[in-house]
This record gives structure tokens, C-alpha cells and sequence, in this order.
């Protein structure tokens, strides 16, 4: 990390929803427990028409916490949608792409941040797949991470 920075950078957290009630709530405090100091978060859900309980469940969080923003699709539009309806609305610094099943854990976003915090890349971009050799020329993880 930079310490020059003395504000601290807000990352956009787009959570793309659909019929996802099971693992919602959860996903979205394990993404408030990444805040730091030095990190603030900016929750986006969308809700892309869900028949669960999704939305109440969305709109119950947005209710107690100010970092979430809740938005909706009247339809289902797919997840391509849902994140451009939610990058549209992005206010952060940086904006990230958090799986509302938690196929990822939202704690690795940090280590994306870093280089570009520190003006080291422009891009980031996390793979599952890919693992960096011990001598690591690559920056790697499991989310997405681009500039805003």
C-alpha cells in the first residue's frame, strides 16, 4: 500500500442477483468485513428479477446499511445486464464484480487493489484458473477488478 494516501479509497462492490436468497445476506456481510482504514465499500445489488426472497432480502440490507444500493431489473435480463445496470451507478474509485453465491471470497479483492492503488497497473484481473509461479512477474487472484 501507498501510505501517501491519506483518504481512503472506495471500491464499488457490484453484486449481480438472481434467486440467490440462500447466500445473499451472507455474501454481503463477508463484503463488509473487508472494509479497512485505508478501504471504504459501496455495495451495489441488483436484483435481476428474482422470484425468491431475494429482493426483500436486499432491500432489508440496504435498510441497515448506508453502503448498499439496491437496484432492479423488471425482468430478467441476465448477469451481463445486471452488471451494467450496476456500473452505471458505480461511485467508487474502483469498481469490483462479488458473486452473490460467493463462488469468491470477497477478502482477496484487497490484494487486487494494491497495484492499482499504488499506480502499478492500470487493470486488474483475477482468474480461478490462474496461479502465478513463486517468482510471480503476474498479479493474480479471483475477482475482477477494473479502474472506473
Amino acid at each position: 500500500m501507498n501510505a501517501s494516501n491519506s483518504e481512503p479509497v472506495k471500491l464499488s462492490l457490484i453484486i449481480p442477483c438472481f434467486n440467490e436468497a440462500a447466500t445473499l445476506a451472507s455474501c454481503v456481510y463477508r463484503v463488509l468485513n473487508i472494509r479497512e482504514a485505508w478501504l471504504s465499500v459501496e455495495i451495489i445489488i441488483v436484483d435481476d428479477a428474482s422470484w425468491d426472497e431475494s429482493l426483500p432480502i436486499a432491500k432489508g440490507l440496504e435498510k441497515q446499511y448506508q453502503e448498499i444500493v439496491v437496484l432492479t431489473h423488471d425482468v430478467n435480463k441476465g448477469k451481463g445486464a445486471a452488471l451494467r445496470t450496476g456500473f452505471k451507478q458505480a461511485t467508487g474509485d474502483f469498481v469490483a464484480v462479488q458473486d452473490a453465491d460467493l463462488e469468491y471470497d470477497p477478502m482477496e479483492i484487497k490484494n487486487l487493489l494494491v497495484p492499482l492503488i499504488n499506480d502499478q497497473a492500470d487493470m486488474v484481473i483475477g482468474s480461478r484458473f490462474y496461479r502465478p509461479a513463486p517468482t510471480g512477474c503476474c498479479i493474480s487472484g479471483i475477482q475482477s477488478v477494473i479502474v472506473s
